[in-house]
Formats: C-alpha cells, structure tokens, sequence
C-alpha cells in the first residue's frame, strides 16, 4: 500500500467521527502542552539566575561563617556560631594581594516608616562603601555615605528603587528622616534599579554603615558574610586559597577544616541550576502523567476502532491485504492522531508561558530544541501506543473477523 493512499484512508477514518478523535487527542493536547509550558519555565528560571550572578561579575566571592566543609564533601554540623565573622576579618581578606574591593554584609529586616506616613518591611544592609562597587549598584539621586561616615556611626541611609517609590512615591526622599526600627536615619541616596535578584533584591532594600547598623539596630559584631572581588579573574583561585590560610590563621583553625567556607560566583551557579534544574524536572514528570494518560486514550480508542472495523479487516486480508499493511494502517492513524495533538500542544504550551511569564515575573523561553523534543514525544507516542491495536487488528483470523457481528 502507497504512503499516500495510508494516509488518505487514515484521514477518512479520523474525520468519520470528529468527537471521538478531538476528545482522544485532547489528553495528548493537554500533556504536551503542560511539559513544553514546564520546561520553558525551567529554562526561564536559569537564564534569570545565571543573568543575576553573572551581572555581579565572576571574580566575586563570599564568605560565610560557619558552614565549613568537610573533606568529604559533607556539612560540618554544630560549628555554625563557633566563630564567626567579624569587622577584623575584613582587613585580613583586604590585605590579600590581588584583592580588589572588600565589604561585609549583614542582612536584617525591620520596620521603616517615612515622614509621609507610609510604612514597609524589608531588607536592611549593613555594608562599606566598597560594596555598591563590588555589587555593580549605581546612584541615581543624591550620594553614597563614605567610609568616614561610617566610621563615626553616620546614622545615614541610601534607598533602592522600588523602597524609595513604596516610602516616597514620586518625591525626592533626599535629605528627609526615615525611621529604621524606630531609629531616625537620614536618607542620602537613591540607588538606579538594578533588577531582582535570583538571591537578594537591591531594588527593594535600604543600605546603611555595617558599624551603623551594628551599634544602634542589631546591637552585634556578628557579620551575616564578606564579599570581596579579585583584580584578575585569572587569580582566583590563588587569591582565595591565601584569604582561606589568612582568615584560618586569624581564627586560630586548620585550613584544611576551617570554620568558614569561601563560595565564587560559579559555584553559586552552579548550586542554583542545579536546584532549578531538579524542579524543572520535577514538574515536567508530574505534566508527562498527562501524557501517559493521553496515551492509554490513544490505545483505547484505537481498540475500539479495531473491534468496529473488524469485517473490514477480514475483507482486506481476504483480498491480499498483509500484515504489515493492516498494522502500518492502525499505527499512522495513531501518528496522526497525537501528531496532530503535538501541535495543538505546542501552540497551547506557547501561549501558557506567555501568561505564566506576566502573572509569576520571569521571561519564559521555548528553545528549537524543546520544540523537536515535544514533536519527537507525541509521535512516539503514537507508535507505542499504536502498535497493540495495530498488531492485534494484523493477527485477525481473516474467516472470524468475516464472520464477525
């Protein structure tokens, strides 16, 4: 049998009944479009983590107190506050040649309430002047505090984008007293938006002096971590194992098990595409169930049709018809079936992450090779779940199915 004349037959017997093919190829419809919708969402995750580290720069790198690993890989437990970070460290890690900017970070979140009345609760930074540096974070209106100003306890304040608009609206909040936890700060500068951030979000933070921030809101010399960057990138690794023997040094600890752990950019990535990675997985598998189910429909529906044609068959193989023409006729019908709901898929698939992309904030992206991943499923689909029917329909004794009522 001609190629043409199989799929001219098959075409015939889906259009016959127009309810039964449309509601069997809805679940291939749905299945399909859920894992292209899923995968372009994973994909978006990771273009936006890896565009937030990446905007930070590559020869960063943090360190943390307290999260020591192992020789063996794993976490050491119990020696999280045994020693911990503290301002003296950060002139240990700035006189490291090769080291670039050095600055600490401490993160709490408090009540700030503007002289307009209005009121938030985010993410203050206790930083040095060498961050906004370091960060890749611009001023917009007004300046940034210096490091005398943190010196003297400067009780000064520079706003991102998004707590200036929250606090002040369209205003200039420049020279105007906020309240951090109940503290008078002076607001000194607006940061230009940065983005959000796959970890923190400047646009919605407030930076003051670390020391500032030590004394009168946190009351502890603790440090949440240090980021410092290298001159050369080339450097890094150099630069980083002589920060880990100075810092141990200074903590009084073995370098080979310190009590801090010094984490770059790539392995930040690296941690982050991993994780969305397995979500992206994660989901696609719960929306290949759909699949699965559209498939079993598939195999019925194409069973049914087996029963229904049974005469036809017997006729066909009375007249000369073989096997293989029987089988080959069952199972491009089941192509074309979730072929044809491969596409629909695609297109539904494409329109969800459109809208997933405005409701949730992040671009979605459908790749070529999502596109030929999620083709190349629902045609094999088609032949798997095709093949019982077909071979069951070629096996037929020609004189039953003749007889057949």
């Amino acid at each position: 049998m001609l190629i043409s004349d199989l799929l001219q037959e098959s075409q015939k017997t889906i259009f016959s009944n127009k309810m039964r093919s449309g509601l069997t190829i809805l679940g291939i419809v749905i299945g399909i479009a859920a894992v292209v919708s899923m995968i372009s969402l994973g994909e978006g995750m990771q273009k936006m983590i890896e565009s937030s580290i990446e905007g930070l720069g590559s020869n960063l790198l943090t360190v943390y107190p307290g999260i020591a690993r192992s020789r063996e890989g794993g976490v050491s437990s119990g020696r999280g506050f045994a020693t911990t970070l503290k301002n003296e460290d950060i002139e240990v890690i700035k006189n490291v040649e090769g080291v670039l900017y050095v600055s600490p970070e401490i993160f709490q979140r408090y009540q700030i309430v503007a002289p307009t009345g209005n009121n938030t609760n985010t993410t203050v930074l206790g930083v040095l002047p060498d961050f906004f540096s370091i960060s890749n974070l611009n001023i917009a209106e007004g300046s940034l505090f210096s490091e005398e100003q943190n010196k003297n306890l400067a009780k000064v304040a520079i706003l991102g984008k998004t707590t200036k608009e929250d606090l002040f609206g369209d205003s200039s909040p420049i020279g105007a007293t906020i309240k951090i936890n109940k503290v008078n700060f002076k607001v000194i500068g607006v940061l230009e938006e940065k983005g959000g951030s796959s970890i923190i979000n400047y646009d919605d933070a407030v930076f003051v002096p670390s020391l500032t921030l030590q004394k009168y809101l946190s009351g502890s010399d603790r440090l949440t971590s240090i980021v410092f960057n290298v001159q050369d990138k080339n450097q890094i690794q150099r630069v980083k194992e002589e920060v880990i023997l100075q810092l141990a040094k200074k903590h009084n600890v073995s370098p080979d098990n310190p009590d801090f752990s010094i984490i770059s950019q790539a392995d930040i990535l690296s941690i982050l595409n991993s994780i969305s990675g397995a979500f992206t997985l994660f989901l696609t598998a719960i929306a290949s169930i759909s699949l699965l189910v559209g498939g079993i429909g598939i195999m019925n529906m194409m069973l049914t049709t087996v029963t229904e044609r049974t005469r036809e068959i017997g006729l066909r193989k009375a007249v000369g018809a073989k096997k293989i023409d029987i089988s080959l006729q069952f199972i491009v019908e089941a192509v074309i079936l979730t072929v044809l709901g491969g596409i629909i898929g695609i297109i539904l698939g494409w329109l969800m992450s459109k809208v997933m992309s405005q409701f949730i904030g992040i671009t979605t992206y459908i790749s070529f090779q999502s596109i030929l991943l999620a083709f190349g499923v629902s045609a094999g689909i088609g032949i798997v779940f095709g093949y019982y029917p077909a071979k069951k329909a070629a096996n037929l004794n020609p004189i039953e199915a003749l007889r057949y009522e």
